[in-house]
């Protein structure tokens, strides 16, 4: 399967998750609905990686692999925590059109890091999904 194939299929998860979360965090601590669904996603995960048990799947490239992981991994637990409180308060409807916005922002950072080309439609599809996330919050 392609980029693009996997992609539809992260977005199809990424909406289940949303209605999932929001229904799972009714009456309890957000952080701790955090704490078990990171909890789910570990176990997961490492029973993929043995479950594939394939040997390179253990190898990690150099100190900077292991750097850049830790960071996108504690980037991953701040946005969570944020994602489950902010639905807490809101209705999903709201909360996840607004916590895409970071595909603009990954569109402006690809660019100004890792000099990916800022294109007609990566510019005008960025500006695009901002507008929704305004029109979407401000209904």
């Amino acid at each position: 399967m392609s980029w693009f194939g996997w992609s539809l299929l992260s977005a199809c998860f990424a909406a289940a998750t949303a209605i999932l979360a929001k229904l799972g965090v009714e009456g309890v601590d957000s952080n701790f609905a955090t704490a078990v669904r990171t909890s789910v996603v570990v176990v997961f995960t490492w029973g993929i990686v043995f479950a594939s048990a394939q040997s390179r799947a253990f190898r990690v490239a150099s100190n900077r692999t292991w750097l850049y992981l830790t960071l996108s991994g504690l980037a991953t637990g701040l946005s969570w925590l944020c994602y489950f409180r902010a639905l807490q308060l809101g209705p999903a409807s709201r909360v996840a059109p607004i916590d895409k916005l970071s595909v603009a922002l990954v569109i402006l950072a690809g660019v100004a890091f890792l000099g990916e080309r800022m294109t007609w439609g990566k510019g005008v599809g960025g500006l695009l999904i901002v507008a929704g996330a305004i029109a979407v919050a401000l209904d």
